[in-house]
């Protein structure tokens, strides 16, 4: 039963479903007007290091976001904005990091797309070569050995980096140990510039699955309903005890794998495919066919969005950055060692 006036009301499938869309919906919209500004704030030299867009899988990203939930573990790569922000990362704390503010969670010492509040199950990542799943089993392997539980990990990982051996070791480990991880693949059909023929021989990468032991789904990525469905069912399942599971999701890259990378080798015919529509565009055609919004809504959360990513970045470009000369360098998980303290 949910308070949503002075009455109380139960909440039909059909006002849950809208409210997650619509939420997931918010996230990604907040994610690509962020990432358009970062793409901007690059060309314009006021960024130092890549620029790495999340354009066409916003969708896939959000819907892990509105999935977990606190006290899960979420360990976001770098085209995943909208799932960080669905898992509450603040959009000022993006802009610290990437325009390099002492005030940020990194206090501006690293890379701009290494950002994260670990403690807050929000983790840094290392690489995005499969580093992060071994990193997620050994969490939720520490966490079951305090007798933590109901707890998920999640991560994401490209196509591409499905062919390291972080990503073999690190699932096998799970899979062995039957912990709640999800693993979401974004088969965005390339490596970098390196199509999927040339990286694996399998038919689909969901037949890796059972090669693992591991339950497998399959989706359409830029269909943002289909997103939440499937990626919503494997998260229950993963915290119900049915031990690892390996999402992926067919979509396309809309941008190059960096601002820096203008993307000619993509085949034409993917993007006028199916798999290459934009997963904002197929979102709103949703919601307004189910009478869920109207277009002056829309641009109502289009407005807002503005307005929240220019605070935050204006907010961020006015902040200090960092003096190597006065700073203290030691990490934030040994500053009290460092100064005395048990």
């Amino acid at each position: 039963m949910l308070q949503t006036s002075a009455l109380a009301r139960t909440e039909t499938p059909f006002d849950q479903g809208r409210e997650r869309f619509l939420s997931a919906y918010r996230w990604m919209l907040l994610a690509r007007i962020f990432e358009e500004k970062l793409g901007n704030l690059y060309r314009g030299g006021k960024i130092i290091g890549g620029v790495f867009l999340g354009r066409g899988q916003e969708a896939l990203s959000a819907a892990l976001g509105v999935s977990l939930r606190k006290g899960d573990i979420f360990a976001p790569l770098i085209r995943d904005t909208a799932g960080r922000f669905a898992f509450g990362e603040n959009p000022l704390d993006a802009a610290r990091t990437y325009l390099g503010s002492r005030l940020g969670p990194m206090r501006g010492r690293d890379g701009n797309v290494h950002r994260g509040r670990p403690r807050e199950g929000l983790y840094v990542m290392i690489s995005h070569l499969g580093a992060m799943i071994s990193t997620v089993t050994g969490a939720l392997l520490a966490r079951r050995f305090k007798g933590v539980t109901d707890v998920v990990g999640a991560t994401c990982i490209g196509d591409g980096g499905t062919s390291t051996g972080s990503f073999h070791e690190g699932l096998n480990m799970a899979a062995v140990e039957k912990l709640p991880l999800v693993v979401v693949v974004a088969n965005n059909q390339y490596a970098y510039s390196t199509p999927t023929s040339r990286q694996f021989a399998c038919a689909d990468l969901i037949d890796r699955a059972a090669g693992y032991g591991v339950h497998g789904h399959k989706l359409d990525g830029t269909d943002p309903q289909a997103c939440l469905d499937v990626v919503g069912e494997a998260v229950a399942l993963a915290r119900a005890g049915e031990g690892p599971q390996l999402v992926i999701a067919d979509l396309l890259r809309l941008t190059g794998h960096g601002e820096h990378d203008d993307a000619q080798y993509v085949d034409h015919a993917l993007k006028i495919s199916p798999i290459g529509r934009d997963c904002l565009e197929v979102a709103r055609e949703q919601m307004l066919a189910a009478g869920w919004t109207t277009p002056a809504e829309l641009e109502s959360l289009r407005e807002q969005a503005v307005a929240e990513v220019e605070t935050a970045c204006s907010t961020a470009m006015r902040e200090p950055l960092p003096d190597p000369n006065l700073e203290d360098w030691c990490a934030l998980s040994t500053q009290s060692l460092a100064e005395g303290n048990q």
